[in-house]
Formats: structure tokens, C-alpha cells, sequence
């Protein structure tokens, strides 16, 4: 069973930073793109980032800027690193796996931006 395990979302001020990291295993982490999502009460989940195997990057225009993605393949790990944080970037953040038409996605971890 494929698992992504998430950590590091809380309650941060508005212009506070989180990091935010997803762990899986070998064999997911080495062939899937590797990328974070989000959703706020009564919208729709969106992608924030992505990583590809190789390490090419893409971002949401909402966080470009402000998030960084990236992965520590040693690890099998990939970390979402949130600055600058506003009130609308508060939401659930689900990590994804995916290739082709398969996904996987992680419990999801809360990120509340207040102060």
C-alpha cells in the first residue's frame, strides 16, 4: 500500500513561514512526480507546486515567489517551504504522488494562516 506522510502544517501568523514535508517510500519517490495541492473550505483542490524526478519545478501563479518545493532524494522526501504567508493561503495541503493516470495522496495537513 502506497503511503505519503505528511507533516509540518500549524498556525502561523500573516508574513510567517512553514515548511511543510512528505515522505514516502523508494519506489514512488523515484518514478512519480512529486507535488503539493491544496484546498480551502468550499473550494475546489488546487495544485500549489510540483516536482518532476529530475528536479524541474513548476508553481501555482498565487505562490510563485513565495514557496519553494523541492526534494531530498536521500530521504525519499519532498518539502514545501511557505514565506510570506497570507490569510488565503490557509487550506488543507495534500501531498500527491502521480504518473500517467495513477495518483496517490496524503491525509492532508492543515495550514491556518491568523493572527
Amino acid at each position: 500500500q502506497v503511503q505519503l506522510v505528511e507533516s509540518g502544517g500549524g498556525l502561523v501568523q500573516p508574513g510567517g513561514s512553514l515548511r511543510l514535508s512528505c515522505a514516502t517510500s523508494r519506489s514512488i519517490f523515484s518514478i512519480y512526480v512529486m507535488g503539493w495541492y491544496r484546498q480551502a473550505p468550499g473550494k475546489q483542490r488546487e495544485l500549489v507546486a510540483g516536482i518532476t524526478t529530475g528536479g524541474s519545478t513548476n508553481y501555482a501563479d498565487f505562490v510563485k515567489g513565495r514557496f519553494t518545493i523541492s526534494r531530498d532524494n536521500a530521504k525519499n522526501t519532498v518539502y514545501l517551504q511557505m514565506n510570506s504567508l497570507k490569510p488565503e493561503d490557509t487550506a488543507v495541503y495534500y501531498c500527491n504522488a502521480g504518473i500517467g493516470t495513477r495518483a496517490y495522496w496524503g491525509q492532508g495537513t492543515q495550514v491556518t494562516v491568523s493572527s
